[in-house]
């Protein structure tokens, strides 16, 4: 992945717009073979930042989603998603709640 791409990508994650960040997720799981060790393990770490932030709980099961898929790669540890320890997990719905549960666990 070119450095244009990830910037990019990172500018998606991040944005204002539920809707951009939700397909920035999405996008995240469509591209895992173009990613180094060093781009999954940032994205990891960014996504898992930005999923303690996120109060739209359909872009928060997307970040969760890319996080798992991008822990499949075998680049990411689980220092890179220590943040989502930082969620309140009796807040969430019990699937999402699941979901957190199982990326600290793995």
């Amino acid at each position: 992945m070119e450095s244009r791409e990830f910037v990019h990508l990172v500018r998606d994650v991040l944005d204002a717009e539920p809707d951009v960040r939700e397909r920035a997720a999405d996008e995240v799981t469509d591209r895992l073979s173009a990613y180094s060790p060093a781009h999954a393990s940032a994205l990891a770490t960014l996504l898992s930042a930005a999923a303690v932030c996120e109060k739209e709980a359909v872009v928060l099961e997307a970040d969760l989603h890319a996080i798992l898929e991008l822990m499949s790669t075998g680049y990411v540890m689980r220092d890179h998603v220590s943040p989502l320890c930082e969620i309140r997990l009796e807040e969430l719905p019990p699937t999402l709640r699941e979901y957190v549960t199982d990326l600290l666990e793995d």
